[in-house]
């Protein structure tokens, strides 16, 4: 089993229910939700929105290989209702968008998949909830 660690976030509907049912579509298609951290609301990264995000850490027990663990969660937000993925950092609304963050201590680097999330620590709202799981 591998440890993995995800970031959620969501800035449209119903954002508790859109976490708490993500979370639920993990626990039943990625593997066993070990820890997950409290909701922190926060400003719209890399993009104007009037709309605040809701965003979470999740560690995750999982059998998943990295590339079967990325086809997972984007199964999961299509599932949720996202149908456009960010293309060269161009951010939009979203209904739910689940990153991730860290599997074990691999490094991966393909066009598709980084990990660890090339970006994450440039971001207080990952980090914040990935400290608040990890510790």
């Amino acid at each position: 089993m591998h440890t993995v660690y995800l970031a959620l976030g969501t800035n449209l509907g119903n954002r508790k229910a859109i976490m708490r049912e993500t979370i639920e579509q993990i626990e039943k298609k990625i593997g066993t939700v070990l820890r997950q951290s409290s909701f922190h609301e926060t400003e719209p990264w890399g993009f104007e929105s009037p709309n605040l995000f809701l965003n979470a850490c999740v560690s995750v027990s999982t059998a998943l290989a990295p590339r079967q663990l990325l086809e997972a969660t984007q199964a999961i937000e299509r599932e949720m209702g996202r149908v456009d993925k960010s293309v060269n950092a161009q951010y939009t609304d979203r209904i739910i968008d689940i990153d991730i963050l860290l599997y074990d201590d691999l490094n991966v680097n393909e066009p598709d998949l980084a990990i660890p999330h090339p970006l994450m620590e440039k971001r207080e709202f990952v980090m914040i909830p990935l400290k608040e799981i990890r510790e």
